[in-house]
């Protein structure tokens, strides 16, 4: 497990992981040749709901150490802009400092050559060239704190969304926030199950207006959605 990825603007898969991982010794063997990799990344809902798992990517591609005073550098900013951990774990120094031997931390990069995802949205390849120019969503800091919060504080107005469902028979179904980014909220109703009984579920997709770009017009979103 790393403690903390990004992407650069190339999109290559910068990688912070322990000077003794598996991961840190392949690479620094390896040399020159050719070390080939596979991230897995799960993403498991931060509520509690019945099939937590939103979805799960694979990244495959080459791995090499970050070499020179300046990649590293620029890895270790770019890695402090998305995960602020370099203080917190007094690594920052280490990292600027000139590559010898096996540090405590090592930056690895990945040259992503393949992608694959099984989300929430269905199967498919993503072309690495996608990756490269996605921005990240302007809610991922704040989801798993919205999400949390709307399903224990607010569970009256998610149950409210039911009457958007048309003619399906919701009235015992319960509601819970599963996802939340700039385009929309989803949401999963489930019935009944115990046990070894699933129950049923299924997910509905409730759109904003237009997309948000912060918490100020996420709140001006969800009052219209839940109005």
């Amino acid at each position: 497990m790393p403690a903390a990825r990004t992407v650069t603007p190339d999109g290559d898969v910068i990688l912070l992981v322990s000077g003794e991982s598996a991961a840190a010794r392949a690479a620094a063997h390896a040399q020159d040749d050719d070390l080939t990799a596979v991230i897995e990344i799960t993403d498991v809902a931060p509520v509690s709901v019945a099939h937590r798992i939103r979805g799960r990517a694979w990244l495959a591609g080459w791995l090499t150490p970050v070499r020179g005073d300046a990649d590293r550098a620029a890895c270790a900013a770019l890695l402090a802009e998305r995960h602020p951990v370099g203080e917190l774990l007094g690594m920052s120094e280490e990292l600027e400092a000139p590559y010898s031997g096996r540090p405590a931390w090592t930056l690895l990069r990945l040259e992503v050559g393949e992608i694959s995802v099984d989300d929430l949205w269905g199967a498919e390849h993503v072309d690495p060239e996608l990756l490269a120019a996605a921005e990240p969503d302007p809610m991922v800091a704040h989801e798993t704190e919205l999400l949390q919060h709307l399903a224990t504080a607010h569970g009256d107005r998610m149950a409210d969304l039911r009457a958007l469902l048309g003619t399906r028979e919701t009235a015992d179904m319960k509601a819970v926030p599963l996802a939340l980014d700039r385009l929309g909220l989803r949401v999963r109703f489930t019935r009944g199950g115990s046990g070894t009984d699933p129950g049923s579920a299924f997910d509905a997709r409730f759109d904003f207006p237009e997309p948000v770009g912060d918490v100020c017009e996420l709140r001006r979103a969800m009052r219209t959605l839940f109005a």
